[in-house]
């Protein structure tokens, strides 16, 4: 978590920002899904023709417990109880447009690694993006996650985050 962190402050600090249609935007987000889970993504995202955007994605996960010997949540058992992490593509097309907002739906898959065995997981979602004047773009995602050979089977959550247009 602290080299996504890390990741994510360098790239924001040096990324310049424009406006731009059909152009490429890096993003961060972070959620909070179900049942106690955490994840945070840091993806680079390229629109194509009517608005339909490709995103390339790593995340990382991260499930916290009760502590089993005060019976509350302490940092042992939030940072250290189940994390995964993956890579992936996304496919985002078009289904609602207006002034200044977006909405897509998100279909992608990711493959990686709780650490100790390999994990596939499948990604669906909505996520609506609301344009600021400076081309920065402000967004939230309702997700569902099918996880294959993890400890859970579905991630359900809600995530708000950043894109920051490119300029190449």
């Amino acid at each position: 978590m602290k080299k996504i962190f890390l990741m994510l402050c360098l790239t924001i600090a040096t990324v310049q920002a424009w406006a731009t249609d059909k152009g490429t935007r890096v993003s961060a987000n972070v959620g909070l899904l179900y049942e106690r889970g955490m994840d945070a993504t840091i993806s680079v995202e390229h629109e194509t023709r009517y608005h339909n955007v490709w995103e390339y994605f790593a995340t990382g996960y991260l499930k916290w417990d009760d502590c089993p010997s005060c019976g509350h949540i302490c940092p042992e058992t939030f940072w250290n109880n189940y994390n995964t992490w993956g890579v992936g593509v996304a496919y985002k097309p078009l289904v609602v447009r207006t002034r200044n907002t977006n909405g897509r739906v998100r279909f992608g898959a990711s493959v990686g690694s709780d650490t100790h065995k390999f994990l596939g997981t499948l990604h669906l979602g909505y996520e609506h993006d609301y344009v600021l004047r400076n081309g920065v773009i402000l967004y939230w995602q309702v997700k569902e996650d099918v996880v294959i050979g993890g400890k859970d089977l579905f991630r359900t959550g809600v995530a708000v985050g950043v894109k920051l247009p490119l300029n190449y």
